[in-house]
């Protein structure tokens, strides 16, 4: 199933980055010269199918992905534009640096550059925490869109 975010009704939330940011943790978009660290990353972590969407975000200009680091290792991103214009996704966080906002603060900094770019509305495809982008976003539930632009794609194997 595939969501809707109105990004003209988001609100900001900068206690969230400070709030990280005493952790040692920060939320930034990548550059390019990272492309082979934090997509081997996201392989690693992640799959290599949303290692595959991260690459693309990479060659966007600027940059549609933005990652956490805490002590100069990535603990988490997230990305847009990757599979579609207008597509939020694929964004993770590492399993052990869950709970502490990370996923929050990243998806708010794709959506807000989202917005910055031009754009009205976000679509998350393929939605798992559907329960999570409706608290977090106001995202809504878009009829009929499953099973959504992922249906019949190959899986890349390891």
């Amino acid at each position: 199933m595939d969501l809707l975010v109105r990004l003209y009704a988001l609100e900001p939330k900068p206690q969230l980055a400070a709030k990280l940011a005493k952790k040692g943790i920060v939320i930034r978009r990548v550059l390019a010269p990272e492309l082979a660290p934090v997509t081997r990353w996201i392989g690693e972590s992640f799959g290599a199918g949303w290692a595959g969407e991260a690459t693309v975000s990479f060659a966007r200009q600027p940059p549609s992905c933005f990652i956490a680091i805490r002590k100069n290792q990535p603990v988490g991103f997230a990305c847009y534009d990757a599979t579609a214009r207008g597509f939020f996704g694929p964004t993770g966080v590492d399993e052990a640096a869950r709970g502490q906002g990370i996923g929050q603060t990243l998806l708010l900094a794709c959506l807000f550059d989202m917005l910055a770019q031009g754009y009205a509305y976000a679509i998350i495809g393929d939605v798992g925490p559907v329960d999570f982008y409706a608290r977090t976003v106001g995202a809504t539930r878009i009829a009929g869109s499953t099973p959504g632009i992922f249906a019949g794609r190959l899986r890349p194997t390891d």
